[in-house]
């Protein structure tokens, strides 16, 4: 079974602890601090598109591109009962003012072509295959996408395919677990997690010849009443070193710009356990 497949159902369930909202005001800071106040931005492994919602609340025009069609399944539905509620309240703000004329051209709240946010363009495609309709100012990539890239030329070709679709003064951010996280914190150890909607067993293993970490997860997903189905899926991700990126994305016609220790303006320390990474087409 494909990386998450099966945890699509409860992956934003035993996400929760994730601060999305702080995640996203780094990310929305970083990229007005590049130049990018508004705009087309592309968010490659935008998975059930959190990230992606809160960057289009922030005033960007946004594609959110996964290879999971179960993750973009939920994705489309976040967002069309987000845009149904926002219809649906503008709806009965507008029924109070007693303006008849207001009032109708809201519609009823539930109508699809009514949704007053313009929607988010999302698309099922593998990011080593990027396929867009036009160029963008920006793409972003967080919760440690490209740590699945697990071969450095598939990588390069990812920075390839950015730089193809990214205007001239665009930049690309994106965020990687590093290897100390990796060999210090993740490896060899288990996380579990037990709820009444499901519960999951994370086994981890890393390899620190190939710098790949293996996680073996076992899920117990709630189907109905006291039954509860168990999946197994295996996932893999690679750390890379940032003198590694610098080079692949040289190869790839971009140049880096700065890497900092997460969620900090800070450069890059030994124990960094995620760091963001900002690049641009080279000039």
């Amino acid at each position: 079974m494909g990386a998450y497949e099966s945890f699509a159902r409860v992956y934003d369930l035993f996400m929760d602890n994730v601060p999305y909202e702080e995640w996203g005001s780094y990310l929305t800071g970083l990229l007005r601090e590049y130049g990018i106040c508004s705009g087309t931005v592309a968010e490659l492994g935008c998975g059930t598109g959190k990230m992606t919602r809160l960057l289009a609340a922030a005033g960007y025009d946004m594609i959110g591109v996964d290879n999971s069609e179960e993750m973009l399944e939920i994705a489309r539905e976040a967002e069309y009962e987000a845009d149904a509620w926002s219809a649906a309240e503008a709806w009965d703000e507008a029924a109070e003012t007693d303006e008849p004329e207001e009032y109708a051209e809201l519609g009823e709240p539930d109508e699809p072509d009514e949704l007053p946010n313009g929607g988010i363009l999302y698309l099922l495609e593998d990011m080593r295959e990027l396929e867009l309709y036009g160029s963008v100012c920006a793409v972003v990539s967080v919760c440690d996408s490209m740590n699945y890239i697990l071969e450095e030329a598939d990588l390069r070709e990812v920075f390839s395919r950015v730089h193809e679709y990214l205007e001239e003064d665009g930049v690309f951010i994106f965020d990687l677990n590093t290897v100390y996280k990796y060999r210090d914190l993740l490896g060899e150890t288990t996380i579990a997690e037990n709820r009444e909607e499901g519960s999951f067993i994370w086994e981890n293993y890393f390899d620190e010849a190939s710098a790949v970490n293996e996680y073996d997860l076992t899920l117990y997903i709630r189907e109905d009443g006291a039954t509860y189905r168990r999946f197994e899926e295996v996932h893999y991700q690679r750390a890379y070193d940032l003198k590694t990126i610098d080079r692949l994305l040289a190869d790839a016609g971009m140049e880096l710009l700065a890497a900092y220790d997460a969620f900090t303006k800070e450069p890059v320390k030994e124990d960094s356990e995620r760091i963001y990474v900002v690049a641009r087409p080279r000039r």
